[in-house]
């Protein structure tokens, strides 16, 4: 069953040539897709299209069963909250929080969701299979660049959601960190059925993924920088 499915899907930014164009794109419970291709190329403007941030032009854009293009702005945040969990490259974590309460962020800033015993059961349960359960009660300025990343990931799980998305989680980790954070990342993920969408640029991080997408542009007869979405042969 699909998570999340794109259909003929048409997006430009205004005052530019720049557009991505997919088919059809979607992702299955608990798999595991990743994105490559040059910088400025539309991965993260296809993230950000996923999770309606922003909205195409046209087509549809389905996340578990709720077409994102026809909601309003509200229900539009709703569903990400609920649904969605999102990962960057830069942590995003809060300095003057701690590590359970930097897990728990979500939950203090939105109605959408309740924090419980339950919630923070299963944040310390995250934190053990991130292995930073000894951090709980530290400042990210007290963590490395990758215990830091794992708050974050656990941020994102924390909420239950059916898909995460990730944009470079290991842009700014060494290589032995790299390599353990994702492990942790996708199988904390398929330890919860979460579907996984990832943007990266090292293509050595690619035999994780089942399947791997390559976002690259040609020029178009009609002049229009086109982006296709092609399944990659690297």
């Amino acid at each position: 069953m699909s998570v999340a499915e794109v259909s003929q899907l048409e997006f430009a930014y205004p005052g530019s040539d720049f557009r991505i164009r997919i088919d059809r794109f979607g992702i299955d419970a608990g798999s595991r897709i990743a994105l490559i291709g040059p910088s400025g190329s539309g991965k993260s403007t296809l993230l950000n299209l996923a999770a309606g941030i922003i909205l195409p032009q046209s087509g549809t854009v389905m996340v578990e069963g709720h077409d994102v293009t026809q909601l309003s702005p509200a229900a539009r945040s709703k569903l990400r909250i609920q649904k969605i969990g999102m990962v960057f490259q830069s942590f995003e974590l809060l300095d003057y929080l701690n590590v359970l309460d930097n897990l728990l962020l979500t939950f203090r800033l939105t109605d959408s969701l309740h924090l419980d015993t339950a919630v923070r059961e299963r944040a310390i349960q995250l934190a053990a299979e991130l292995e930073i359960s000894g951090k709980l009660n530290r400042y990210p300025k007290q963590l490395s660049q990758g215990e830091r990343q794992r708050v974050a990931i656990g941020r994102a799980l924390v909420t239950e959601p059916a898909l995460l998305l990730a944009d470079e989680p290991t842009g700014n980790l060494d290589p032995n960190n790299k390599n353990r954070v994702l492990d942790l990342m996708l199988d904390s993920a398929a330890r919860h059925n979460v579907a996984t969408i990832m943007v990266t640029h090292d293509h050595g991080l690619l035999d994780r993924f089942e399947n791997v997408y390559e976002v690259r542009s040609r020029a178009d007869a009609d002049g229009w920088a086109e982006m296709r979405l092609l399944p990659s042969q690297a």
